[in-house]
């Protein structure tokens, strides 16, 4: 067996989130031994992804070779991690080889677990079946709306955690709003099967939400959860209080639900539900001080987006750098998260909020009032957010997005 290789700092995911911190962290030490492990070739803008489904964005400006991500400077280990031994300080890797650390960076995303919707995989693609959450597919949402001039479209969302729990419904208002435009919306049954109790999560935004779920006549199911489909009798079964729901559709749009990697979820540093076991604040690892974790597979109550992780990486920067430096944490991250509600082509509903859905606006209500429909969140998330992504956050650029002071425990 070959020796192990040694890095200062080991980051396990090329995503959003693991991207963001290599890149901070070298903007305030260059000379940082930083190795990532991503065994992909490409990197995905995936909020961009609802915009394709909405036939607003082309599926190639959400990709990028990973090649052209990756901060100059970093050690790519491309293969993926196999488990961690925490007390040696060193990660098990796919290819048999072992890397050591001296801090080790855990943001590996989470994993969509299509396989356990009976019958989904199947029919994925075909049969009328879609879903946003994949690069391939969401061309297909889009080719889809434009062809339904009449019968049922069922929109689904599972069981939280979900990564971005606003993009079920964004996918649904957007397809609502052709349809309206194109005079077929009467001739639609639209339907969305949430397997939650509420709209969404957070109460002060779910007026304007209801105020569009009655402009388009949407069916709102209530704790209904999709458990199989039959993609070539275009049949969805769902779990309800009342039992077993089986519809007819013409046009399904799935959320699949998602769970954590399973290297994670046996390892050391997974907590009970497979997530990676930090303090929500510092998101130091409770266990082992040398060991941090952001991103959609910590275990933060927070929402998991693209917006969270860019909030998240200066304060994983900031608080591994002075683990490095033997000392302790001193940024805090307060659970912000952001959903730009896609509720017609134009307009968004801008919700932005902390722990607790305590609201976090990042600007002035006489700008943007994010618990209204407006106009100007929806030019920020079609210009000025993508462009945000590739050339600030994955440049290590914290614009909007500083390192909080240090929280009160």
């Amino acid at each position: 067996m070959s020796q192990p290789t040694s890095h200062q700092v080991v980051i396990i995911g090329g995503g959003a989130a693991g991207i963001a911190t290599a890149a901070s962290m070298l903007k305030r030490q260059p000379t940082l031994d930083i190795a990532i492990v991503e065994p992909a070739d490409a990197h995905y803008y995936q909020p961009g992804w609802t915009m394709v489904g909405g036939g607003v964005f082309q599926p190639e400006v959400t990709r990028r070779t990973m090649a052209s991500v990756m901060p100059r400077g970093v050690t790519w280990l491309k293969t993926a991690a196999k488990s961690f031994q925490p007390d040696s300080n060193e990660v098990t890797l796919e290819d048999g080889s072992t890397v050591r650390y001296d801090v080790l960076i855990v943001a590996p995303g989470i994993r969509l677990a299509w396989e356990k919707i009976d019958g989904l995989e199947a029919t994925l693609g075909s049969n009328g079946v879609t879903s946003n959450y994949r690069y391939d597919l969401a061309p297909y949402t889009w080719e889809l709306v434009q062809q339904l001039k009449s019968g049922r479209a069922i929109f689904t969302q599972p069981p939280m955690p979900i990564k971005c729990a606003g993009a079920p419904q964004k996918s649904m208002y957007l397809s609502c709003d052709h349809w309206l435009h194109a005079g077929v919306l009467g001739d639609i049954e639209v339907e969305f099967r949430n397997a939650g109790g509420v709209l969404f999560g957070v109460a002060d935004y779910v007026p304007a939400l209801m105020d569009y779920v009655g402009k388009y006549h949407i069916a709102l199911k209530l704790g209904s959860n999709l458990v199989a489909v039959d993609g070539p009798a275009q049949t969805a079964t769902f779990k309800t209080e009342e039992g077993e729901v089986t519809q007819q559709f013409d046009m399904l749009h799935v959320v699949p639900p998602q769970v954590a990697p399973q290297f994670l979820a046996d390892s050391p540093l997974s907590n009970e539900a497979g997530w990676t076991d930090v303090d929500q604040h510092t998101l130091q690892h409770v266990r082992y001080p040398n060991v941090f974790g952001l991103g959609d597979a910590g275990s933060m109550p927070n929402a998991k987006t693209a917006a969270a992780a860019r909030k998240q990486a200066p304060v994983v920067t900031v608080n591994a750098l002075r683990q490095l430096a033997g000392k302790g944490p001193t940024a805090g991250y307060d659970g912000y998260g952001s959903c730009p509600l896609t509720v017609e082509r134009g307009k968004i509903v801008l919700a932005e909020f902390g722990y607790g859905g305590k609201l976090a606006p990042s600007f002035p209500s006489w700008l943007i009032d994010g618990t209204k429909a407006q106009r100007l969140p929806w030019l920020l998330k079609a210009d000025f957010l993508p462009w945000l992504y590739w050339n600030g956050m994955l440049k290590g650029r914290e614009w909007l997005a500083g390192p909080g002071n240090m929280i009160a425990q």
